[in-house]
C-alpha cells in the first residue's frame, strides 16, 4: 500500500508546478471532487474553486453536489460546517489545519461554559438568555446553542436571528463577535446603554449582577482582528477626497465604523451591491483584502472604482495559510488514494450543532 505523501515534498515547489498538479489531480477525479473557495482566500487558491461565496452558502453547495471528497479551502470552521451539514456522509479535508480563526478562537466551549454558570447565579438563563453564536465558532459552541435552546446565525440573518430569539426569551447572550451584535441590535432600536460586554477574562464577565438584569445584549468580548483595522478616520479622509463616493462596509467592524458608513452588511451583501454600480461610482468598502482586490478588478471595466478602506494591509492571516502548496499536497493524495487533514465532526457535538443550524434556516426561511 502506497503511503502518504509528505507536504515536505510539495513545500518547495513554485506556484507554476502546483497549479500544474492541482489541475491534473481536479481532473482525474473529476465528479469525486468538489473545492469550495471562500472570498477571502488568495487568487492562488481561489481560482481552482468550483464554488465560490461564505461558509454557509459553500458548505450548502457541496451538499447539493455528488462529491465525495470536499476540499475547504477557508478556515477550520467552515470546514466542520461542511461536514455537519452533509450529514459526515463525505469526506471533508482542510489543506491546511492550521488554518483557523482568531475570532472564532476568543470563545470556547469551558469559557462560554463558565459564562453561563456565573449567569446562573445572577438568573435563571436557560429562562431568560438565548445563546447566538455566530456562524464564525466552533462545532461546539454550536452544539451548546442547540442544547440551551440556542440558535446560529450569519452576518446576513442576524437580525431575523435575534427577532427570535427576543420573542422567545428577554435576553441574549451573543458570541464570539460583539460588534455583529451590537450593530445588528442597535439596528434594531435597542439602545446601546442595554447592551453589556462579557470579558472572559474577569469574574462575571467584568459585569455587576445589575448591569447584567438590565442588559438585553450580552456582548462577548471578541472580535474579527482584520476588521479592526478599518477606522472612523479612514471614511472621514474618503469623504473629504471623494465627496460623491459611497461608503459599505461589513457588521464585522466597529460601531463607529458602521455608523459613518452608508451601507453595512455580509459579504454577499458587499458584492451584491457594488456588481449594481453604475459608472462614475467610487466606493470605499471596509473588508479583506483579497476580497476588495478581486472586486476593484471586476468593476473597472464598467468604469466603477473599488477602493480599500484602511491604508495598512490587512487581509486574514489564517485564511492565507491556504496556499498552492498545501492544495497540491491534498489533491495528490486524492488521486493516490490517501485522505489527509480529514475534518470529522464527533456525532455527540455534530446532531445539537445541526439542530442549531437547522432552526436557523428555518427561522429565516
Amino acid at each position: 500500500m502506497a503511503a502518504v505523501l509528505k507536504f515536505d515534498d510539495f513545500n518547495l515547489l513554485d506556484d507554476g508546478e502546483c497549479d500544474a498538479r492541482i489541475v491534473a489531480a481536479k481532473r482525474v477525479l473529476g465528479e469525486r471532487l468538489c473545492i469550495l473557495g471562500h472570498h477571502y482566500q488568495r487568487n492562488e487558491v481561489f481560482k481552482h474553486a468550483d464554488f465560490s461565496g461564505d461558509s454557509l452558502k459553500l458548505s450548502q453547495m457541496a451538499a447539493k453536489t455528488r462529491a465525495e471528497f470536499i476540499v475547504f479551502c477557508g478556515v477550520h470552521f467552515m470546514a466542520e460546517v461542511a461536514d455537519i451539514v452533509t450529514g459526515g456522509e463525505r469526506t471533508v479535508i482542510l489543506p491546511d489545519l492550521a488554518a483557523g480563526c482568531s475570532m472564532a478562537d476568543m470563545a470556547n466551549l469551558a469559557k462560554v461554559n463558565k459564562c453561563w454558570q456565573e449567569l446562573a447565579g445572577v438568573l435563571d438563563p436557560d429562562q431568560a438568555v438565548t445563546p447566538v453564536t455566530y456562524i464564525n465558532s466552533a462545532a461546539d459552541l454550536k452544539a451548546f446553542c442547540g442544547s440551551h435552546g440556542g440558535i446560529v446565525c450569519t452576518s446576513s440573518n442576524a437580525r431575523a436571528v435575534l427577532e427570535w430569539s427576543f420573542a422567545r426569551r428577554e435576553k441574549v447572550l451573543f458570541f464570539p463577535d460583539q460588534h455583529l451584535g451590537r450593530n445588528t441590535a442597535f439596528d434594531m432600536g435597542i439602545p446601546l446603554d442595554e447592551m453589556v460586554v462579557w470579558d472572559f477574562s474577569k469574574p462575571l464577565g467584568g459585569l455587576t449582577a445589575e448591569a447584567i438584569r438590565k442588559a438585553k445584549m450580552i456582548l462577548w468580548k471578541g472580535f474579527c482582528s482584520v476588521h479592526q483595522m478599518f477606522q472612523p478616520a479612514h471614511i472621514e479622509h474618503f469623504r473629504t477626497r471623494v465627496p460623491h463616493g459611497k461608503v459599505i462596509s461589513h457588521p464585522e467592524n466597529a460601531f463607529e465604523v458602521c455608523r459613518k458608513s452608508d451601507f453595512v452588511g455580509s459579504t454577499e451583501y458587499i458584492l451584491r451591491t457594488v456588481r449594481a454600480s453604475h459608472p462614475g461610482d467610487h466606493w470605499l468598502v471596509g473588508t479583506e483584502l483579497n476580497l476588495v482586490n478581486r472586486l476593484a478588478d471586476e468593476m473597472k471595466p464598467h468604469g466603477v472604482t473599488v477602493e480599500f478602506m484602511s491604508p495598512t494591509v490587512c487581509m486574514c492571516s489564517t485564511m492565507f495559510r491556504t496556499d498552492p502548496q498545501h492544495l497540491a499536497w491534498t489533491l495528490d493524495n486524492l488521486v493516490a488514494g490517501k485522505v489527509v487533514n480529514q475534518i470529522r465532526v464527533p456525532a455527540e457535538v455534530a446532531r445539537p450543532a445541526r439542530a442549531a443550524l437547522d432552526l436557523m434556516l428555518e427561522v429565516v426561511d
